[in-house]
Order: C-alpha cells, then structure tokens, then sequence
C-alpha cells in the first residue's frame, strides 16, 4: 500500500495532553469528510481513506452535519414526485 506523509508544525496541534488516543483515526475521518464535502473524492472513497465502508462513512458524515445527498433541479423534483 502506498502512503503518504504530512508534515504538521507540532505548534498548530492541541498539547500532548489534550491529544486522544485516536487523533491520527480522526484526522484521517476529517481529511476525509472535508475532500468529501468539496466533492474532491467520492463516499467510497473517503471511507476507504479512513478505514470504514462506504455505508459506515455516509452515516458518520451525516452524524457529522455533512450533507451526503445533492440533488438538485429536475433530480430533486423528481425524488419527490
């Protein structure tokens, strides 16, 4: 597997001390729903990139307030018809 590594000013992160046990998971989470919000990447995508299913991340982005649905014009008339 490929990987890619980014350098990160220590300065701009929270303190050890308030740093979860987690944080690269969760960083990986945001990069993710954040490439996925611009629609830069696609949902399975995004779930890929930080370790759940497709279903799993669209209903975590969802929980998170990211919209995982743009229908527009004649789509969305049509999804209510």
């Amino acid at each position: 597997m490929n990987t890619l590594t980014i350098e990160l000013p220590v300065e701009g992160l929270p303190s050890p001390a308030e740093l979860a046990d987690d944080f690269a998971d969760e960083a990986r989470f945001l990069l993710a729903l954040k490439l996925f919000e611009l629609g830069r990447i696609s949902s399975g995508k995004a779930g890929r990139l930080c370790g759940m299913g497709r279903v799993e991340f669209l209903l975590t982005a969802s929980r998170a307030g990211v919209p995982v649905v743009d229908l527009k014009g004649d789509d969305l008339a049509e999804e209510f018809a």
